[in-house]
């Protein structure tokens, strides 16, 4: 790791080699001493920027993109954010005016913290960056905790952490003595459907394709690729194939003998393709408790998404054999791949009954244990028909979610302040296209949940082993077209992923591309259960124990009970709050706060005074 230090600032940077010369372990400097930058990530048109800015005068010192954007930043200031393609965060430092820029890429591939105290600003690419300052409190936000328990992650600009920020995607920030501005220099595109026909959108979206993994395969390292046997991955793979010379490593995860596993799918597409395959079999006895104990140094903010298990151990995988490897995310949020859309239309249907039929059903569901048969298809079914039951935006959030307003106002003892309210807000208050609905929910899942759940979930997994993960899917040539389509070419009816899956009908094995999209039903309610059982019990215990001021015991140890008692299916809720706890612990987060009454009283003399 290199610093550069001034009166003014202290910067520090440390980075993976990809490109031979590449620069990223210390901060760059202009020639002057004026301009310094620190940089992660990747900027993959950095040789088509070159020539351009050695027209204008530029001459560089080394052949990595650190530079480029170094040099970028000096001629067109934070426009130039706009001509870079690719995933990072960095920071600019000018001397002569004081001026502090930071930027984060469109899609939030690369996370970048911030925190203002008295005119001062703290950020880096890691949330623990910051938490290492003696400035910095670390109190839990009440504001984040609301939206943790509700949607399992924290939505920009919150997090878990009072007073620290995420820095929106497609953001720039400008510090200047003391004075913050931000600016959005690109936001998800507004739907502006075009009259495409199929040949056509395949065409454009092949020819995309190409130019996005030729881009992403950059590398002076070996490139390899994420395979779960899902039409993503698979599309990936097969356009990386076609422009290697080599056989592709695949990397992948089996849940043998647990009711998800894929690895047939998995193992025909690497087949296909010629592929160096490696799996890794994720079952009751792989040591788990080990790897989530270190979720809570790695994970920044915790991540009560089960996948990001599945992740740590691919990461690790990966990581014997290669430095970068691709992955298919992305795919689903833009064109259509959650079962959560399928579910919008289904309730719309469904909410047409009488709410009492709707809760006597539910009722009835839920008077019966779990089998061990029809654990998946049970939580999915009682989901959905709690769904029914709330409006469509609230519904939608719910579906990915995990605790409904009314048990968290039993399991806290404090009052919450409403921003999960005013996140679900925002889904209700964005544009309904005159097509479709349904490309609301795209939109706000490619604004949220994609960014604060699925890529730094990734991110974080990945960097974790030294690991960089590169997504084709999310070059935002791609996402401004797929804001281009017609709903029926994403979602039609049952059918999901509709242009994808016509795209590549000839070019995956039909097992494949036909499947059905069930979700990657990671097996937490079995885990917590079984292999992860012992370990649930003790963190919960001693979680509830240090923040009693918090939370109340009894009805965190009553969902736990009921969940162990086949009674309910809470994996996903407890897999939330185990981690949680164990992020708390490590980092010392506080969560002193005022209890409900003292707050209402305080609140009460303040409208009478």
């Amino acid at each position: 790791m290199g610093t550069f230090r001034s009166h003014s600032v202290w910067l520090g940077a440390t980075r993976l080699k990809i490109i031979d010369l590449q620069s990223g372990d210390q901060p760059l400097t202009t020639a002057d001493g004026n301009t310094t930058i620190v940089f992660n990530g990747e900027i993959y048109n950095y040789k088509q920027l070159r020539p351009e800015l050695e027209r204008r005068g530029y001459r560089f010192r080394t052949n990595c993109d650190t530079e480029i954007a170094l040099c970028a930043f000096l001629e067109w200031n934070t426009d130039c954010f706009s001509r870079l393609r690719g995933m990072f965060a960095l920071a600019v430092w000018t001397e002569s005016t004081r001026t502090l820029v930071l930027a984060r890429d469109r899609i939030g591939i690369k996370p970048l913290y911030i925190a203002r105290r008295n005119g001062e600003l703290f950020f880096g690419s890691e949330l623990k960056a910051i938490l290492i300052h003696p400035q910095i409190e670390r109190q839990l936000s009440l504001a984040g905790l609301d939206c943790y328990l509700s949607l399992n992650y924290v939505p920009s600009p919150l997090t878990l952490v009072e007073g620290i920020e995420k820095l929106a995607p497609g953001t720039w920030l400008k510090w200047r003595d003391g004075e913050v501005i931000f600016d959005a220099y690109w936001k998800i595109p507004t739907v502006v459907s075009r009259d495409w026909t199929m040949d056509e959108a395949k065409e454009e979206l092949d020819l995309l394709l190409k130019q996005s993994v030729r881009e992403h395969l950059l590398s002076d390292v070996p490139v390899g690729m994420w395979l779960s046997g899902g039409i993503d991955s698979s599309t990936v793979l097969h356009y990386a194939a076609a422009q290697s010379s080599a056989p592709i490593k695949t990397f992948s995860i089996s849940f043998t003998g647990q009711g998800c596993d894929e690895s047939r799918y998995m193992r025909q597409v690497a087949e296909r393709y010629g592929a160096d395959h490696s799996e890794f079999d994720l079952n009751p006895g792989s040591d788990m408790r080990d790897a989530i104990e270190e979720f809570a140094h790695y994970s920044d903010e915790p991540s009560a998404d089960a996948g990001a298990l599945p992740v740590w151990y691919l990461s690790k995988l990966s990581r014997t054999k290669t430095t970068v490897a691709l992955s298919g995310e992305g795919a689903d949020e833009l064109f259509g791949g959650y079962l959560t859309y399928r579910a919008n239309r289904i309730a719309s249907y469904v909410r047409k009954f009488p709410q009492k039929a709707i809760r006597l059903a539910l009722r009835f569901a839920n008077a019966y244990p779990v089998s061990d048969e029809s654990i998946g298809f049970d939580y999915k079914v009682k989901r959905l028909a709690e769904g029914c039951l709330m409006p469509a935006e609230r519904a939608h959030t719910f579906w990915n979610g995990t605790f409904s307003g009314a048990q968290k106002d039993a399991m806290l003892k404090v009052y919450l302040p409403g921003a999960f309210d005013e996140y679900v807000m925002q889904l209700e208050k964005m544009p309904i296209s005159r097509r479709d609905a349904l490309e609301r929910f795209l939109r706000f899942d490619q604004r949220f949940y994609l960014p604060d759940d699925i890529l730094i979930k990734t991110d974080r997994m990945s960097m974790a082993h030294s690991l960089e993960v590169r997504p084709p899917f999310l070059d935002h040539r791609i996402v401004q077209f797929a804001a281009t389509l017609p709903i029926h070419l994403k979602v039609s009816g049952s059918r999901q992923k509709v242009l994808l899956r016509e795209l590549m009908r000839d070019k995956l094995p039909l097992s494949v591309v036909r499947r059905k999209k069930m979700g990657f039903d990671i097996p937490a309610h079995e885990w917590m259960r079984g292999p992860l059982r012992a370990m649930l019990l003790e963190i919960v215990s001693d979680g509830v124990a240090n923040h009693d001021d918090l939370f109340r015991p009894a009805v965190l140890q009553n969902y736990v009970k009921l969940h162990l008692d086949r009674r309910a299916n809470l994996g996903y809720h407890l897999w939330g709050l185990l981690i949680l706890f164990l992020w708390m612990k490590k980092w010392g987060i506080q969560s002193t706060t005022e209890p409900r009454i003292e707050r209402a009283f305080r609140q009460a003399a303040a409208t009478l005074s």
